[in-house]
């Protein structure tokens, strides 16, 4: 095994020079070296896996899986084998299930289920039962490929109600499930770069600090995008990062030749949703200067700002929503996510502007899947290329996956008091101001803080509680992953630095949603331990 000063000079070689997510194991090796050494206990406070899960929807899962196994052996029974859940008359039998069930875990919430289904959404009855008894079993493709009539249907309330995709606009949005949101990315990628609407070398932008991969994906040899970056440089009266975006940043996207924007909102690490103010300014800039703009939203932290609103609500032709079910119920197991496209919207449009010797080249990637490949809609194309093309049958989230997404959906649809979100953002503001506390700082007001990460700037902290003296002497001292060092060696507590997500180079990104409200005490406690003897050192001239 390592000496501890081993793996520290390991941690200072590799610094900066990869994901920070790779360079948390390290830190992790270290602090468990640590807790073996001490009283203390890990505390890994770098990865955004939250420690609760959504209980009720996963009962009703489970209590519908019973009924859907009963219906496959009403159609067949052999032993161990049976048959496939058939329509006839399938409505019927569950209510009959669910009446002589009523006690069992999550059966009350599944009837509910239903019954959105049938009365709220006007359903027919069986095919409404049979779509997910049939999906739960999973013995069939997904039909259609793209999406399971129903819990398209049943996706879309909830993104509606959540992201408010349909905030100014009547039209109808296409939705493609699946395995959550770092696979939507992947996906959207390469069906721009197979259909020649992102070309190597091509100008696009990056609203930072973001999630890492967002980062890289770009400079991989497959893409190789000229990047651009626009900064959450902000800051309030008090010098204090906002993480919103100044009017000169979003300025830069008037230039034309940048094709394409990725964002996270609200943001990683920071979790700060942008300000309206700006999407207003965003939106404006592109109807001036830069109308043929695509934009990537990863919206998943949004269920934790109150009133959010993804830029599908504003600028829905421009934007291609995509979220993931894993943060806000517990799900990261599960890969359940979506992408969402406007039936009007950019990416079609580019589509049919493309020259006829691109045209051609797409005409022969999508002939076996139409006779008219040039129609296929953009949405389309992402479930046809996330198969290769050639393997299009066989595309789609699977069966039990989506009807699991279904059941969530619904969850929060009927949960009209907003019960579980409550308690959700209830725990994430607990464990910021537990950890402020910690610090002893005052936690800033901000309507936009989802407070599902925080992000701390070390060097911003020094400078305005102890002046550019003790800033100075901390950059000429230290490097910033020296307190996070200091952090996994004496205390066994693992942070993710803020440079690796391109934000300021001193600021550390803490999860609020993966360890125990007292773990937050302690982390904000040891922290201000840290800085505090740094401050002693500064004050007695010690190096």
């Amino acid at each position: 095994m390592k000496s501890s000063s081993l793996q520290r000079a390991e941690i200072e070689r590799i610094y900066g020079k990869i994901s920070p997510f790779e360079l948390k194991d390290k830190l992790i090796s270290l602090a468990e070296a640590s807790k073996e050494s001490g009283t203390h206990s890990l505390l890994d406070a770098g990865r955004g896996n939250p420690n609760w899960t959504a209980a009720t929807p996963r009962e009703a899962f489970f209590t519908f899986g019973q009924f859907a196994v009963e219906e496959t052996r009403r159609t067949w029974n052999e032993a161990d084998l049976a048959g496939m859940p058939q329509r006839n008359g399938i409505a019927d039998r569950f209510y009959k299930y669910i009446e002589k069930n009523s006690a069992a875990p999550g059966a009350q919430l599944l009837k509910g289920i239903i019954d959105y289904g049938i009365y709220e959404k006007g359903f027919e009855p069986d095919a409404w039962v049979h779509e997910l008894a049939d999906g739960i079993i999973g013995d069939n493709y997904p039909v259609p490929d793209r999406m399971l009539v129903h819990v398209e249907k049943i996706v879309h309330d909830y993104l509606m109600q959540e992201m408010c995709y349909n905030r100014h606009h009547k039209g109808k949005f296409s939705i493609f499930a699946v395995e959550g949101a770092t696979a939507a990315m992947c996906y959207i990628f390469d069906t721009l770069i197979a259909n020649n609407i992102l070309s190597q070398r091509d100008k696009v932008a990056i609203m930072t600090p973001i999630f890492t991969p967002y980062l890289e994906i770009p400079h991989l040899p497959r893409y190789n995008f000229e990047v651009v970056e626009l900064f959450a440089s902000e800051t309030d009266e008090n010098g204090e990062h906002t993480w919103q975006y100044p009017q000169s940043e979003i300025d830069k996207l008037k230039d034309p030749s940048i094709k394409a924007l990725f964002i996270v909102n609200p943001s990683n690490p920071p979790s700060i949703a942008i300000r309206p103010q700006t999407i207003a300014q965003l939106s404006e800039v592109i109807k001036s200067h830069n109308p043929d703009l695509m934009i990537i939203s990863d919206d998943v932290y949004g269920t934790f700002v109150d009133d959010f609103h993804s830029l599908m609500a504003d600028i829905p032709y421009n934007t291609i929503g995509v979220y993931s079910y894993s943060k806000y119920f517990g799900v990261t197991g599960w890969r359940l996510g979506t992408i969402a496209l406007y039936e009007d919207n950019v990416f079609d449009k580019l589509l049919r502007d493309l020259d006829d010797d691109k045209k051609e080249r797409a005409r022969r990637r999508y002939s076996a899947l139409s006779t008219n490949p040039h129609e296929i809609k953009f949405i389309d194309r992402i479930v046809a290329d996330s198969r290769q093309v050639a393997l299009n049958h066989t595309a789609g989230l699977s069966t039990p996956q989506q009807v699991q997404m279904a059941f969530f959906s619904a969850f929060a649809l009927l949960d009209k008091d907003n019960s579980y979100k409550n308690l959700t953002k209830g725990i994430c503001r607990r464990r910021q101001k537990l950890l402020f506390d910690g610090l002893g700082m005052d936690v800033r007001k901000d309507g936009f803080d989802a407070a599902y990460y925080t992000q701390f700037d070390l060097l911003q902290w020094a400078e305005q509680h102890y002046g550019e003296g003790f800033a100075g002497y901390l950059e000429k001292n230290y490097k910033p992953y020296d307190l996070l060092l200091m952090l996994a060696e004496e205390s066994s507590i693992v942070l993710l630095s803020g440079g690796g997500f391109h934000g300021p180079e001193w600021s550390i990104r803490i999860s609020l949603a993966n360890l125990s409200d007292e773990s937050y005490s302690k982390i904000g406690e040891v922290l201000r331990r840290i800085l505090e003897r740094l401050v002693d050192s500064w004050k007695n001239g010690i190096k």
